[in-house]
């Protein structure tokens, strides 16, 4: 991804700080008024628009403010995620889209954009995040039943894909992708071959989501014991789906290794790393035990069933599962960084 998230965070802060000033009028609580929509908007007739406005008329993204009476910062992350979309998707004033705009926006712009909303939906719970994603594709389907030229439809699935679902996305997140593919495999604007494939995407994105328990499995390791996930006994379990081999899995087992932490969780019994092989070379795995430390729970899939069986959604390794002492899932193919800060907080 191009947007750092360090820039995200920056950007959503400024979000949050904008329009906190005094409380203003009963219209600003209602929530009317929290968005730039174009004093120009009731003027112009619907749809239409000549090539001329068509090429001149590009606009920066209309970022909403969220009204003064919302002084707290959960309320401002609540109300921005519901809003966000507003005046963008707005039907009053129709925009023009092509391979270098969205809605009059430049295309990197956009995107951008669509990067904030996706860490806006990360400051918040689930449900809610998932809320804000239902009302974003209520909105982006009727702006293009109104503009049935318009791009806006495909350029937003492809950019919720690009975030929410590409394997090496750091915004990826299925919990939340979910929301939108289930409207979208149920819309009219999507094409039928289009909708039948996503019923394979809403069946990975609905596996061990967060808050449910995770997927009970055995594994074997290299002396040939077998075990089953829920038979590891430990507060928090880090299930770890590696492959030898991999750079990205060797730079997790380095940083985890060389943490004294995470050894003094380990030892504490505070923390499990459930580390398991889901692929046939059982040689090559074989091969690389000495890299693999001993306090963890080293194993492969003898039964082949976490891929094979869709019991994991495993799209790329490395992929990491935090799970509480009960194996209910807290951390869902989290990126390494986020697995991190959270076993750095563990006391």
């Amino acid at each position: 991804m191009k947007t750092d998230r360090a820039l995200l965070l920056a950007g959503v802060l400024l979000l949050l700080l904008c329009g906190c000033g005094p409380r203003s009028s009963k219209n600003a609580a209602s929530g009317r008024g929290g968005s730039n929509a174009s004093s120009e908007a009731a003027s112009r007739t619907r749809g239409t628009r000549t090539s001329d406005e068509a090429v001149l008329r590009t606009r920066p993204f209309p970022t909403p403010q969220p009204p003064s009476v919302y002084d707290e910062t959960q309320e401002r992350v609540t109300w921005l995620q519901m809003h966000y979309w507003d005046s963008f998707l707005s039907t009053t004033e129709l925009w023009p889209s092509d391979s270098a705009m969205v809605n009059g926006v430049p295309a990197d712009k956009f995107e951008e954009s669509f990067a904030t909303f996706v860490y806006l939906t990360e400051m918040t719970d689930i449900p809610s995040g998932r809320q804000a994603i239902d009302r974003l594709f209520t909105l982006t389907e009727a702006y293009q039943k109104a503009d049935s030229s318009s791009t806006v439809f495909a350029r937003m699935a492809e950019t919720a894909e690009k975030y929410y679902y590409e394997p090496n996305s750091p915004y990826r997140n299925e919990d939340l992708y979910l929301a939108y593919i289930e409207r979208l495999a149920a819309s009219d604007l999507t094409p039928a071959p289009r909708r039948k494939a996503l019923g394979f995407d809403i069946r990975l994105c609905s596996l061990n989501p967060v808050g449910s328990p995770a997927a009970d499995f055995r594994f074997t390791d290299i002396r040939g014991r077998t075990r089953r996930l829920y038979d590891i006994k430990a507060d928090y379990t880090l299930l770890f789906f590696s492959n030898p081999g991999c750079e990205a899995c060797k730079e997790i087992i380095e940083n985890l290794n060389a943490s004294e932490n995470v050894a003094r969780l380990i030892a504490e019994k505070k923390l499990a790393v459930v580390n398991v092989y889901i692929d046939e070379n059982l040689d090559e795995w074989k091969s690389y035990q000495d890299y693999y430390p001993d306090s963890w729970y080293n194993g492969y899939d003898p039964d082949f069933v976490i891929r094979t069986d869709l019991l994991y959604s495993v799209r790329a390794i490395p992929s990491l599962y935090v799970l509480d002492s009960g194996k209910r899932v807290i951390m869902k193919d989290a990126t390494p960084e986020n697995v991190f800060a959270f076993i750095d907080n563990l006391e």
